[in-house]
C-alpha cells in the first residue's frame, strides 16, 4: 500500500468539509488524505476537532477502491484511544502517529493491536538526529510486528528543533534535513520500511517542488506530504518512469535472464537488480510512464 500513497493530502480536522474530502468527491487526485487533529488544530479547538471527524466518519462510503485511503493523526496516545472509541472509526484505514521514539511507540502500538488499522510513523523529535536513537525505533517496531507503511520525515518538526525553517526555492536537500533523512532510509529501509519524504512549504514554487521530488527519489524516499491540492500532480508526475526503465526492469525479471546483460550503455544484473526492477513495474503500474526527456530518477540501488 506505500506505493500507492502517492501525494498525501494533509488536512486540519476542524475543516467542515472533511466528509467531501474523504469521499474523494472535493479533490478528486488524491490518492490518500490524513486528517490531522494535531498540529493543524489548536489544543483548545480539539474537542470541536473531534466531534466534526465523527461526524465526517459517518459519511465516509465504505473502505472500497474509488475513493483515497484515509489516515487520521491523532495527538497523542490518549487521542487515538479516543477517536479508536468514535462511530464510524473503522472507514478509516489506518493513522498517522506523530512524534514516535522508541519510549512511546509501544504504547501506540499496544493500541493498534488487533485492529485492522495500518500506521505511518512520523520522526519528528530529537531522537531523529541519532542512529542510535532510530536504531531502537526500528527494532520496537520489528519487535511489535507492527503493520507500519511508512516512516514519515517531519521536516519542519526537526528544522524548529534547529531553530531552522523551510525557504523557497531551497530543497530539503540543501538543509540539514539530507542527513536526517539519509539516516532513515538507512536505518529503515533495509528492513523492509518505506521512508516518505517531508512537506514543501510553498503551495506554488512548483520548480522547487519538482527538484526536490527528483531528490527524494535519488535519496531512497517514496511518498510525500501535501499541503494543497495543486501540488499533488507536480509531485505524482515525477513518479512515472521511463520507459526504457520499464524495459530493463522486464528484461531483468525475465526468467531467461542472463547473470549479466546490457541495455544501452546500462549494466543489468538480475542478482543485485531484481528489487529495483520489481518496484520500477509497480510505479509503472500505479503512476504510468513518461519519455526520458521528463523522467524522474528512479529508486538507487543502495535504497534496495
Amino acid at each position: 500500500m506505500a506505493l500507492q500513497l502517492g501525494a498525501s493530502l494533509y488536512v486540519p480536522a476542524d475543516r467542515s468539509d472533511l466528509a467531501e474530502i474523504g469521499n474523494g468527491r472535493k479533490i478528486t487526485q488524491a490518492r490518500s488524505v490524513i486528517l490531522c487533529t494535531e498540529d493543524a488544530v489548536r489544543e483548545e479547538h480539539l474537542p470541536r476537532a473531534l466531534a466534526n471527524l465523527e461526524l465526517a466518519l459517518l459519511e465516509f462510503a465504505p473502505r472500497q477502491g474509488g475513493r483515497p485511503l484515509r489516515f487520521v493523526r491523532p495527538r497523542n496516545p490518549g487521542v487515538l484511544a479516543q477517536i479508536l472509541r468514535l462511530s464510524g472509526v473503522f472507514n478509516l484505514d489506518g493513522f498517522v502517529l506523530p512524534k514516535v521514539t522508541a519510549d512511546n511507540a509501544p504504547e501506540y502500538f499496544r493500541l493498534l493491536d488487533g485492529t485492522p488499522f495500518t500506521s505511518m510513523v512520523t520522526v519528528e523529535t530529537r531522537e531523529a538526529f541519532s542512529n542510535s536513537e532510530m536504531e531502537k525505533l526500528r527494532d520496537v517496531i520489528l519487535e511489535h510486528r507492527a503493520d507500519v507503511l511508512s516512516i514519515r520525515v517531519g521536516g519542519n518538526d526537526l528544522l524548529n528543533i534547529l531553530g531552522m525553517r523551510r525557504t523557497r526555492g531551497v530543497t530539503a536537500y540543501e538543509t540539514p534535513l539530507r542527513a536526517v533523512i539519509d539516516r532513515l532510509v538507512s536505518v529503515f529501509r533495509p528492513f523492509g520500511m518505506n521512508v516518505s519524504a517531508p512537506v514543501y512549504d510553498f503551495t506554488q514554487d512548483f520548480e522547487t517542488l519538482r527538484r526536490e521530488v527528483r531528490e527524494d527519489l535519488l535519496h531512497g524516499t517514496f511518498g510525500k506530504t501535501a499541503i494543497h491540492p495543486d501540488q499533488i500532480p507536480v509531485i505524482e508526475a515525477a513518479y512515472a518512469v521511463s520507459l526504457s526503465d520499464v524495459e530493463a526492469a522486464e528484461a531483468i525479471l525475465s526468467p531467461d535472464a542472463r547473470a549479466v546483460f546490457r541495455m544501452g550503455d546500462m549494466m543489468c544484473e538480475p542478482a543485485t537488480h531484481r528489487h529495483w526492477a520489481r518496484q520500477v513495474l509497480e510505479r509503472a503500474r500505479v503512476y504510468g510512464t513518461t519519455t526520458p526527456d521528463f523522467a524522474a530518477a528512479s529508486l538507487p540501488e543502495f535504497a534496495q
